[in-house]
């Protein structure tokens, strides 16, 4: 506190808080950011060094690798012989997100659903595996429904450190990133519950994060809160590219389908997943993009 306080009666005599040495400001690191919040609140974290650009190479030797114990059915579904009813549609969702991204620029994607119990999860987990398949290609998976984090259930993952670590200041991005053994996917679990989400994901940190990842990635993939019993969802939407609507086939209310897409028509929504098709109908009607529609 004592060098933080230094550090702002510098700026305001026109030093920058760089001029000044880290022994004289009480031994604080370069690497220490201060972020102050429309409220006037200071958030205090570490995020590399500061003004720095991160690199791959760094950021994917820093992180942690721990021995990932994929769930069963998100392997199944990856079977590369493509036998699988809905892994060839998640290899056609794929293609329809790139042939989208020839047209706008979207490489942040929120996938979101009505209500809880849809299937978002396990679609973006899926789907996060399938891009880092391809060669060269790099995927990274943030589980931002830090009400009721799943994300690592499936991945077989540790669920802290994460992002509500990140967003409260107590790790910086190396610590909370996880990558895969064999492949280039990587994981932000959700971090230790936090009694106040929705401020923690509006406090700017989220933001800053992305922006900071973004250039490392070919796609970043954010699992979030169902979008019609909670807010959060539309918040983290501004942050992202585009908006993937995640509805159960035969489960999901018209009308609350219709409330969500109405929710996220100007967050830039994509498209629709069709989950769970019984597989007597015919499931290569698996999800329906109506991107460019009014």
């Amino acid at each position: 506190h004592e060098a933080l306080r230094k550090a702002e009666q510098e700026q305001a005599q026109g030093r920058s808080p760089e001029e000044s040495s880290p022994g004289a400001a009480g031994g604080v690191s370069p690497s220490l950011v201060a972020t102050r919040e429309s409220a006037g609140t200071l958030v205090r974290g570490t995020l590399g060094e500061a003004g720095s650009t991160l690199a791959y190479e760094e950021l994917s030797a820093r992180c942690a690798h721990p021995t990932w114990t994929v769930e069963p059915k998100v392997a199944q579904l990856l079977n590369s012989a493509g036998s699988v009813v809905g892994s060839e549609e998640l290899r056609t969702l794929r293609s329809r997100l790139y042939q989208i991204r020839d047209r706008q620029p979207l490489k942040k994607i929120l996938v979101t659903s009505p209500l809880p119990e849809e299937g978002k999860t396990f679609l973006t987990a899926a789907l996060g595996h399938m891009i880092a398949r391809q060669h060269g290609r790099r995927s990274l998976i943030i589980d931002t429904d830090l009400r009721h984090s799943q994300m690592h259930r499936l991945f077989g993952a540790p669920m802290s450190p994460g992002l509500t670590d990140f967003l409260r200041g107590d790790a910086d991005e190396y610590s909370i990133l996880q990558r895969g053994s064999a492949s280039e996917l990587f994981l932000i679990p959700g971090g230790k519950p936090a009694s106040n989400p929705s401020e923690l994901l509006a406090n700017g940190r989220l933001k800053l994060l992305l922006d900071r990842l973004a250039p490392l990635f070919d796609w970043i993939l954010l699992d979030s809160p169902p979008v019609v019993p909670i807010h959060d969802a539309s918040v983290i939407a501004d942050f992202c590219d585009g908006v993937l609507l995640v509805v159960g086939a035969g489960t999901t209310p018209f009308d609350l389908a219709q409330k969500a897409r109405a929710e996220l028509k100007e967050k830039g929504l994509l498209g629709v997943v069709l989950n769970r098709v019984a597989a007597s109908e015919n499931y290569h009607q698996y999800y329906y993009n109506y991107y460019g529609q009014k």
